[in-house]
């Protein structure tokens, strides 16, 4: 497309949907009144969420609470002092409302005991839970008087939610990262609208992605193509993968969308040394390609054949074996699983003088069987139909039998799509302009051509792409609550990454979403439905970092059992655990302290774990106690690790941040390196390192918070296995909390924290408002945080508990309304011309 196209859609985006508005929240000025003038709805919501924890009898902050913040708060965060960029000289603890961003950041250090500092006087324990509780009244009493839900920016769908419409849409599997960029993520998620920008180049992006999928969903036969999947240079290829048939080892297995019936073809690449040779040909090794479990190619490499190479380069003969591994067959099109693997035999092992777990040392390794690089399907070639797919069922709900009842259908067919694509009913001139498009296409082909251009536009929509939600007539700063379809978006964009299914429109276009039964049966239907496998994916893959696993490269002369098989278990552990929370409807506790895990045979033996076989994951007890809850995940310590060595700083920073909920602050400038230990005069641990590290003042403060944190997850080493010594000393996992808690080693960590266990619910609650709201939390959504964990203890913070709060609270269910967007109307009206 030119970009005079691009620049022309682009214009008429704006138009729509209002893409001028600013991207950051608008906050109302100091003492405008954010309530509706006349209907009060949002009072009902609010007052419901906040009671119990801002209506019951408190007195405001005495004088004495005043003198205990003069006395150990001032003397550090003064007008002239300003430690951490915060002054509390001249502000009233009794008039907290006056000052929210100040006395909520005071309240977080409070909670958590991170201030006063260590080594500074500070309050007992009474006076600390005294000021907090009197300062969190009076500013939930001011929340309860006067809401503010906030008004997050015009969102756009981000490349998973993307990708899972378009499955929802249309029953059909597509790879959106073959389509879009990664999206910018802000507040630890990417589905932040303030981030979720649109260039000129994605713009583009969007619009071929639009014109690729509905050729394929329909089943237009197009020009062959090719797509190539890769194996990962350290992955082991010794092993079974799930989901190939039995009897295989290494290969991959792709989930594959072939667009129409016809011939496609198949080839295979294998890894080479760094002398261009392919590994062990000296034995033979077959070699099969399976669609749908089914064999369609079987070929040998290696032995008596592949040895000789007749004054051949190396490079020539390696050429000469890929090129035989290839095959031509007909597939019928749909999505299949298509697979590549080496048949497994007896004694077909590494020569190796230590054989490693991992099948392959690098590049240089020319020890050991063959591994598959690559994997490419082309075609289609002499296709024969557009088959019978999952998604032409989906679409083609009808079928005209003479010309004249084509439009009938066609109009048929796309209000359906465009109802769901839209999470509404599409009106009339949306209608009429899908079916201009639809007469565009059938003019230059076929009915299906029209049908296919008609989707390719509401792909290429900005209803679809984006999420805007409509604004009553009313002044700014006025609050309402949202509609049914809207809040039906919401609904199924937190929890399930998608749009809302059949069930979910057809109660909010009936307006019976809001009834708070209703509300509280979709929500648990759809915790229950398999695509709420999108938290864990989604949420806990971003809030546990599991998404940087794969770009995480641990030093294979350090550990040179570790390869991304292991890492592949890492990540699917986590998120069978995590899943396992929601389904069960488990207390958000047990993620700490839970006594069983998943596994498979290559996880059981790095955490020596006896009597687990094969690839399939299953639940377990956890043998030892260390290994109980988040912090034995070993996802999760390696992507809290460096390359060749543990990162106490960065664990404890992590715990600090998503456990406790205190940000950590960012280092001092001109901090020198840490000192390696190949540098240092005599053998010391990291511990001793890290300690003369942080003898300057300027790192001590922080370092001091932290390092204890971490330091009790010393026994796991940087790729989650269990040790005793660091090189010849014995792990020291001792330290002392920031409120002096003692602690040595994880299960000491794990218990000093349940026993707050309502800060690491805080801490979560406010990890997923911001997901569920698509922003980052202000000071005026502490109250509401507040009221959601106080409404989920009789529960034992159940997590259904926990995202019932957060459906419920006024946040979720209302916006406040803003200024109008400044559109340059003339200029977007111009450029359509």
């Amino acid at each position: 497309m030119s970009h005079r196209g691009v620049a022309l859609i682009a214009s008429v985006w704006v138009v729509v949907c209002g893409l001028a508005v600013s991207a950051t929240p608008r906050r109302p000025h100091a003492g405008a009144d954010v309530r509706a003038s006349t209907v009060h709805p949002e009072r009902v919501l609010t007052r419901a969420m906040v009671a119990p924890a801002a209506q019951a009898a408190a007195p405001q902050a005495s004088a004495a609470h005043r003198a205990t913040v003069e006395r150990y708060c001032v003397t550090c965060h003064s007008d002239r002092a300003r430690m951490g960029d915060l002054s509390l000289e001249g502000l009233d603890p009794d008039r907290a409302a006056d000052a929210p961003d100040q006395w909520e950041a005071v309240i977080r250090k409070l909670r958590t005991r991170t201030m006063p500092p260590p080594g500074m006087p500070r309050p007992d324990d009474r006076t600390y839970a005294a000021v907090t509780r009197a300062l969190e009244e009076g500013l939930d009493r001011a929340a309860a008087a006067r809401p503010n839900p906030g008004r997050p920016v015009l969102r756009r769908l981000n490349r998973t939610e993307y990708g899972n419409a378009v499955r929802d849409l249309l029953a059909l599997d597509v790879d959106a990262s073959s389509f879009l960029p990664p999206d910018d993520s802000a507040f630890g998620f990417d589905n932040i609208s303030d981030v979720l920008g649109l260039s000129p180049s994605l713009l583009e992006r969007y619009l071929v992605a639009a014109d690729r999928i509905s050729e394929i969903a329909v089943g237009a036969a197009d020009a062959p193509g090719s797509t190539t999947y890769r194996v990962r240079q350290d992955r082991s290829q010794d092993q079974h993968i799930e989901g190939l048939p039995l009897g295989t080892v290494g290969g991959l297995a792709a989930r594959h969308t072939f667009p129409v019936d016809a011939d496609y073809e198949l080839s295979l690449t294998l890894y080479r040394t760094n002398l261009e040779a392919i590994r062990g040909l000296e034995h033979p090794h077959q070699i099969e390609i399976s669609i749908g479990g089914e064999r369609v190619f079987l070929d040998t490499v290696g032995g008596e054949r592949d040895s000789e190479r007749e004054g051949a380069s190396i490079t020539d003969h390696s050429d000469a074996i890929d090129a035989r591994l290839q095959v031509r067959v007909p597939v019928r099109a749909g999505t299949h699983t298509v697979g590549a693997a080496f048949i497994r035999k007896i004694g077909g092992g590494t020569q190796r003088l230590r054989p490693f777990l991992r099948s392959s040392a690098g590049t240089y390794d020319a020890t050991g069987r063959p591994h598959i690089e690559t994997m490419t399907i082309a075609g289609p070639f002499q296709a024969v139909g557009p088959g019978d797919t999952p998604s032409r069922r989906r679409i083609f709900v009808c079928r005209p039998a003479r010309a004249a009842d084509e439009e009938r259908c066609a109009r048929q067919i796309l209000s359906g799509i465009a109802r769901r694509a839209y999470r509404r009913p599409a009106t009339d001139p949306e209608l009429d302009t899908l079916l201009a498009f639809y007469r565009t296409g059938r003019g230059r082909g076929s009915w299906e051509t029209g049908i296919q251009l008609a989707l390719r536009r509401i792909l290429a929509s900005p209803n679809f792409v984006f999420r805007p939600e409509q604004e009553p007539a009313g002044p700014p700063g006025s609050m309402h609550r949202v509609g049914d379809l809207e809040l039906a978006s919401r609904l199924s964009f937190f929890l399930w990454s998608s749009i809302p299914d059949e069930q979910l429109l057809v109660l909010a276009e009936r307006g019976r979403l809001r009834d708070p039964r209703v509300l509280e049966q979709q929500v648990r239907r759809m915790l229950a439905d398999s695509r709420a496998s999108a938290l864990a994916e989604n949420f806990a893959g971003q809030w546990l970092h599991l998404r940087n696993l794969r770009t995480v490269l641990p030093n294979h002369d350090e550990f040179p059992d570790f390869d991304d098989t292991l890492r592949e278990a890492f990540r699917r552990e986590a998120e069978l655990f995590f899943d396992s929370v929601v389904r069960e409807d488990r207390s958000v506790v047990d993620l700490l302290t839970a006594d069983y895990t998943f596994v498979n045979e290559r996880l059981a033996k790095h955490y020596g774990i006896a009597g687990v076989y094969g690839s399939h994951f299953r639940r377990i007890a956890v043998p030892q106690d260390e290994r109980r809850g988040l912090f034995g995940k070993g996802g999760l310590l390696l992507a809290t690790s460096h390359a060749d060595r543990t990162a106490p700083v960065v664990r404890g920073k992590w715990i600090l941040e998503n456990v406790l909920g205190v940000p950590a602050p960012p280092p001092p400038p001109n901090v020198p390196p840490l000192e390696t230990a190949a540098a240092a005069q005599h053998p010391v641990t990291l511990r001793a390192r890290l300690e003369a590290h942080r003898a300057s003042p300027a790192c001590a403060s922080c370092h001091r918070i932290m390092d204890p944190l971490g330091f009790a997850l010393e026994h796991f080493d940087a790729v989650g296995s269990w040790r005793e010594r660091d090189g010849a000393a014995p792990i020291d996992a001792s330290g002392q909390l920031v409120d002096g808690s003692a602690v040595n080693g994880v299960p000491a960590l794990r218990q000093a924290l349940v026993a707050r266990s309502d800060l690491f619910v805080t801490t979560l609650t406010e990890k997923l408002l911001t997901y569920a709201l698509g922003r980052g939390l202000q000071s005026y959504d502490m109250p509401v945080v507040r009221a959601i964990v106080a409404g989920a203890a009789p529960g034992q913070y159940r997590f259904s508990s926990l995202v019932m709060g957060i459906v419920r609270a006024a946040p979720f269910q209302m916006r406040m309304k803003g200024e109008p967007p400044a559109v340059n109307t003339r200029a977007a009206a111009e450029a359509v011309r």
